[in-house]
């Protein structure tokens, strides 16, 4: 069970996700950083589990307003270049709001990173396809309560999936209501050998081993690492 430890950034800083409410979110105050800037909250986290992959959710890229001019699909590449200079080895899956399959190859073309190609941002199919044949992506497969957030094809049509899939549901952000396991059970029934993550109501660590007897390969995991409901010792026991 891989543990994915997530970095929601907006201004610079990172927040605290509440249930997909993006404009909400406030600054992150947590036990394992004095500051919410991302080189001090990744320090913390490294200092809990030395967690082979950080997941970096690029909110201003997301939705379209970064600092700098930076628009929808541009994420901080001097961020991210500090963040994989002060962890070498590391992998950052992150998340910039790709709509096309060029702004995702560029990610993908990055040493160290792993572009993630959001249901709710990407303009269709046939960005997937071809991405499919020039770069390694996952895909995050997006819903909000009910709703499937994207093209419909992209849900229907499991061909379009990559190796690596997110099931992303919104609601359960920083809720602390559980993982979407009936959904997650779903998509795993239809995914075959590829890996499928959870992102998204973790509580805990009876949460990460129920997902693994379902065979969910790891999860995005946030509020639960700065609240300590998942320790060190936990972390180390799941291998996460």
């Amino acid at each position: 069970m891989q543990v994915v430890p997530v970095l929601d950034i907006k201004n610079s800083l990172v927040v605290r996700g509440v249930m997909g409410e993006r404009a909400n979110y406030r600054p992150i105050e947590t036990p394992l950083s004095a500051s919410p800037e991302p080189l001090d909250v990744a320090e913390g986290l490294m200092a809990l589990h030395p967690f082979g992959t950080l997941y970096i959710a690029d909110l201003d890229a997301i939705e379209g307003h970064g600092d700098a001019g930076r628009g929808r699909g541009e994420a901080d590449t001097a961020l991210i270049q500090s963040l994989l200079a002060a962890y070498p080895g590391t992998t950052i899956w992150l998340d910039a709001g790709v709509r096309t399959c060029v702004e995702a190859a560029r990610i993908a073309a990055m040493s160290g990173l792993l572009a993630v190609v959001g249901s709710e941002s990407v303009d269709g199919v046939e960005s997937l396809r071809r991405l499919a044949l020039t770069a390694d992506f996952a895909l995050s497969l997006d819903f909000r309560a009910d709703a499937f957030l994207g093209p419909r094809e992209i849900l229907d049509d499991d061909s379009l999936w990559p190796e690596t899939l997110i099931v992303m549901t919104l609601a359960k952000v920083g809720s602390g209501a559980g993982p979407d396991f009936e959904r997650l059970a779903a998509v795993k029934a239809r995914a075959g050998a590829r890996r499928v993550f959870a992102a998204g109501g973790v509580r805990g660590p009876e949460d990460l081993r129920a997902l693994a007897d379902m065979g969910i390969a790891g999860a995005l995991v946030a509020t639960a690492l700065h609240d300590g409901r998942i320790s060190a010792a936990d972390l180390a026991s799941l291998g996460g």
